[in-house]
């Protein structure tokens, strides 16, 4: 499910927040999905449960997931912040096709590799 590299520069919170976004996004958890209870991945994941818990409440406040008392957490479907997400994905995309084209990567090698993204 999800894997942490303990050589990555980022926070443990973030790797799974990252690994569970990529896990909703690309429809690997579906929407009402429950998701694995804090103390369940913690123990999978052999680490300190309020790490799981952070990544959790950062995912909910970004939208991606939403909690019910007593239940659990779940990922939630299309909701008002994937508008927000897209837009500031769309401005960091901006950013780096301009930083990109500085360093002389032409506009065929940018369409390819944004082609090789949506049939992937």
């Amino acid at each position: 499910m999800i894997s942490l590299n303990y050589r990555d520069s980022r926070p443990i919170y973030e790797q799974i927040k990252d690994g569970l976004r990529k896990l909703i996004v690309t429809g690997a958890l579906g929407p009402d999905e429950k998701l694995p209870s804090v103390r369940a991945l913690a123990a999978q994941l052999a680490i300190n449960p309020n790490t799981i818990q952070r990544a959790y409440n950062e995912l909910e406040g970004e939208g991606y997931i939403y909690s019910v008392p007593g239940k659990g957490s779940f990922a939630a479907g299309n909701t008002d912040a994937d508008a927000q997400r897209r837009a500031e994905l769309l401005a960091r995309l901006r950013e780096l096709a301009a930083e990109l084209h500085y360093l002389g990567v032409s506009r065929q090698e940018l369409e390819t590799l944004i082609k090789e993204a949506y049939e992937s």
